[in-house]
């Protein structure tokens, strides 16, 4: 399953997540606002920046700002 970080005000993050609700991906939701933990993770897979949306692949590799057709491939290719 993909995890998503984001935050509750990212217009980014909500139209992914309308992305990936459309194409029936399946991820879970963590918001670096309320986890700090989380804020940490992402800063260091993107250079100290808390860039949302991250999402990390059940491989653990991440996309920052990812397209659809970047995930989709990437899930694609991994299956």
């Amino acid at each position: 399953m993909l995890t998503m970080y984001t935050t509750s005000w990212c217009g980014y993050c909500v139209r992914l997540k309308r992305q990936l609700d459309r194409e029936g991906l399946e991820y879970k939701v963590v918001d670096i606002e309320r986890e700090p933990a989380a804020e940490q993770y992402v800063k260091s897979v993107n250079g100290g920046n808390a860039t949302v949306p991250t999402v990390v692949f059940p491989d653990g590799s991440a996309l920052t700002n990812p397209s659809l057709k970047q995930i989709t491939e990437k899930v694609t290719s991994a299956a």
